[in-house]
């Protein structure tokens, strides 16, 4: 018996008349559907007319499921992986999944179709040529600015997702780490009824979230462009003087790790502003 294969079917992110001629296709001949929630994959087979049974594959129940749902491939039944939205894997459930058929010598297939963060990239006004999805940043303050440090470098636009309980922290922090005058862009209820889709700068789209120009209901993805050449010479400027000051008072290498992580400035260029320094004393 010949094996089956695992499609991996992306599915509407909010409007149901968005799912492709093929995607429906390939969820009418499957064998069995893959479901981060039986519930919600429900609902979009009874507005297609599609009857497939489903099968839950969440993170919690994942590394038990997959090894039946090998079996199944392996007996010559096709499978549809889906998610409640979107892409399936872009910060959902499945990867295991994925991983064991290609182990297993099955046949994967992208069935490509909606994704939120590209969706949001699309529509922003950011540069789209170099972007990174970086998912949802950590729940806890102190954790999600050390993230948003990490990121400050970054010069290709960075594609997040955010619930609607911490968007304006997120927007707030954002402004604290990479200041006001970065330019952003935040989707709200993307290809829903109450779509929004507005760029601004951090400081003006904190305003709108304030105000209710935006309001704090639905779904969300914040894009944040990255930093600018002038940017990265004010960064460098502020880490040379900052070096100059904790030289006075400490090691070089332990000024320049400080340094370094404060501002977001590269370590090796924190590291070379250092010699330069330590050879015009000389």
């Amino acid at each position: 018996m010949s094996e089956g294969t695992l499609f991996v079917v992306a599915t509407p992110i909010g409007n149901l008349d968005d799912l492709s001629p093929r995607a429906r296709e390939a969820l009418g001949r499957a064998d069995l559907i893959a479901a981060e929630d039986t519930r919600v994959t429900g609902r979009l087979l009874s507005h297609v007319g599609i009857k497939v049974r489903s099968l839950a594959l969440h993170d919690h129940n994942e590394e038990k499921v997959v090894p039946e749902l090998i079996e199944a491939l392996e007996s010559g039944n096709s499978v549809a992986l889906v998610s409640d939205a979107g892409t399936p894997l872009v910060s959902d459930p499945g990867y295991r999944l994925v991983r064991a058929a290609h182990n297993a010598g099955i046949t994967v297939s992208p069935i490509p179709g909606p994704s939120a963060p590209v969706a949001a990239l699309s529509a922003s006004g950011l540069p789209s040529d170099r972007f990174v999805f970086e998912g949802f940043l950590p729940t806890r303050q102190a954790a999600r600015k050390r993230r948003l440090e990490a990121l400050r470098p970054e010069t290709r636009t960075v594609l997040y997702f955010e619930s609607v309980h911490r968007v304006a922290e997120t927007i707030s922090d954002m402004r604290s780490v990479l200041g006001d005058s970065r330019q952003a862009f935040i989707g709200r209820e993307l290809s829903k009824l109450h779509e929004q889709c507005v760029p601004g700068s951090l400081a003006e789209l904190a305003d709108s979230l304030a105000d209710g120009r935006i309001p704090l209901k639905g779904e969300f993805v914040i894009g944040v462009g990255g930093i600018t050449d002038m940017e990265k010479d004010t960064s460098a400027a502020d880490a040379d003087h900052w070096l100059g000051e904790l030289m006075a008072v400490m090691p070089g290498k332990q000024a320049v790790d400080i340094v370094a992580r404060v501002t977001g400035v590269p370590r090796n260029t924190v590291y070379q502003q250092m010699l330069a320094r330590k050879k015009a004393d000389s």
